[in-house]
């Protein structure tokens, strides 16, 4: 199997969740996640805010609405710098504002969306509650290395997955379609890139090599608090057309801990509160279309927990 494999696989994988016209099941109405502060979701590397009626967090945010949350989904360029990520964010958050009166949000990313929050919250700490990582590329990921060092500037795997990766975009209506490009967003997932980032965002990292950082953490005088999770599970659904390639990724962690894209340490950031979910980096939103494991935690109750907390916080 090779390396340019990898990539359009993994392309494929989630152009098939955004295509299928499945809908998300019904919800009960309630209060669990009835936060003072809206919830914003941001999706990761090849990530999409909504493809032809399906959401990246798949089932997440009609659940939490059901159970009282505002939430807003971002659309964010799915292969570009973490910086460039977040600049996008960080206008959406302005817009919202503006039209809808809202104050400040609890951020709330996945894989690269882990990073592209913090940026957020390091450019705009006024509008930030909290910040929440789940499977956060805080210290990049392995895979991006691997892939990164392997592929030529402008040759054809280079060009055949910016065209995959524009599709995406493009479906996903996301504005700035023609700025994705793969080494661009490799470069930023590289354990380098991730470095430099951290040495201007350092707010919430971890005060020991893989350990937790501070729960509460102030930017420019604004308080927030600040969370991290993740999972540990490769193969976890026989069913689900992702786990055969996230389990070919995760070889590249030569057995340290990983959901197939991201280490369980980079994922680290913020308070800790569980880093070994039975989830792959796909289960981690309930993807592809909820097939995850068989006694897994439900991924959809776990974020309308999280909201619980955020809610019990005042946030």
């Amino acid at each position: 199997m090779t390396r340019n494999f990898t990539l359009k696989a993994l392309c494929a994988t989630l152009a098939v969740a955004g295509a299928s016209m499945l809908a998300a099941p019904a919800a009960q109405a309630g209060t669990l996640a009835k936060t003072k502060y809206p919830l914003v979701l941001v999706h990761g590397f090849i990530g999409f805010d909504n493809v032809l009626g399906i959401q990246y967090f798949y089932g997440i945010s009609e659940k939490l609405r059901s159970e009282g949350a505002t939430v807003y989904i971002a659309s964010v360029n799915p292969s570009q710098t973490t910086e460039f990520r977040g600049e996008e964010l960080v206008q959406q958050m302005k817009q919202w504002a503006a039209k809808d009166g809202v104050k400040k949000f609890n951020l709330i990313g996945h894989s690269h969306g882990g990073p592209t929050v913090r940026y957020a919250a390091g450019t705009t700490p006024a509008m930030v509650a909290s910040v929440s990582t789940m499977a956060g590329t805080h210290f990049g990921s392995k895979v991006a290395d691997v892939i990164g060092a392997g592929t030529t500037p402008g040759g054809g795997f280079d060009q055949t997955a910016t065209a995959g990766l524009k599709l995406i975009s493009w479906l996903s209506g996301n504005k700035t379609t023609s700025d994705t490009d793969l080494l661009t967003a490799l470069k930023a997932l590289s354990a380098e890139g991730a470095a430099a980032f951290n040495a201007k965002f350092p707010v919430g990292k971890p005060t020991t090599t893989c350990g937790t950082g501070p729960e509460v953490a102030s930017i420019a005088g604004n308080s927030m608090r600040w969370y991290s999770f993740s999972g540990t599970s490769v193969k976890t659904n026989a069913w689900d057309v992702s786990d055969a390639l996230l389990a070919y990724t995760g070889d590249y962690f030569k057995g340290e801990a990983n959901d197939g894209l991201v280490s369980q340490c980079s994922s680290h950031w913020g308070k800790v509160i569980k880093d070994n979910y039975t989830w792959n980096h796909l289960d981690e939103i309930n993807q592809v279309l909820g097939t995850i494991g068989k006694g897994s935690p439900d991924p959809v109750a776990f974020y309308v927990q999280h909201a619980n907390r955020l809610k019990w916080a005042l946030l």
